[in-house]
């Protein structure tokens, strides 16, 4: 039942997005880096920070990632290894030249180093103020936030656009929350809301 509303959910947020995309325009992704600056607590530079990059309708993180970057963080990409499992994240910098990973998505290199994300940006294709996301259906971010909160206490921040935001994601057992919400609109921390 859950998730023949979550389907549901997915095809109607898919389509939302689109509009909601065209309308915040090009600045969109900009005005998200400023906003998540302003609100999240980064951890200190060095640390590991995974963002991903941004296909179709989905809010442009590079502004941010750019920013990260030249703050000294270790930024990294999402990498789908199989599914079923959790995701892998390897080094991106403005160097790397990105390849196809599949689903539409663009990667760093096999030859990137591995690293284990201490804060980590996350798609979606709705949220609501109780934390929860609708992701694309294949549970990698739910699978690996909650392997890596079984070894520490990673960060993890939705990001996405204000007209995203929904008045309650449907969730199982197994999903996972976001302690952050930052769209190019606001921030918030999960519990504050």
């Amino acid at each position: 039942m859950i998730e023949d509303a979550k389907k549901a959910l997915r095809r109607e947020a898919a389509e939302r997005r689109l509009g909601v995309a065209r309308a915040a325009g090009p600045g969109a992704g900009a005005a998200l880096a400023e906003r998540f600056l302003a609100a999240v607590p980064l951890p200190p530079p060095g640390a590991a920070v995974s963002g991903f990059w941004s296909m179709g309708a989905e809010i442009d993180v590079r502004p941010l990632l750019m920013r990260l970057d030249g703050f000294g963080y270790r930024c990294c990409l999402p990498v789908t290894v199989k599914r079923g499992l959790p995701l892998v994240f390897r080094r991106w910098t403005l160097a790397t030249a990105l390849i196809d990973g599949g689903f539409g998505t663009s990667i760093p290199p096999q030859e990137a180093e591995a690293i284990v994300p201490d804060l980590l940006i996350v798609p979606l294709l709705a949220f609501d103020r109780q934390g929860w996301r609708l992701g694309y259906g294949g549970g990698f971010y739910d699978r690996t936030l909650a392997e890596l909160r079984r070894h520490g206490t990673p960060l993890a921040v939705g990001v996405g656009y204000a007209g995203q935001e929904v008045a309650a994601v449907p969730h199982a057992d197994y999903d996972q929350r976001l302690d952050w919400m930052v769209t190019e609109r606001a921030a918030f921390q999960i519990g504050d809301a």
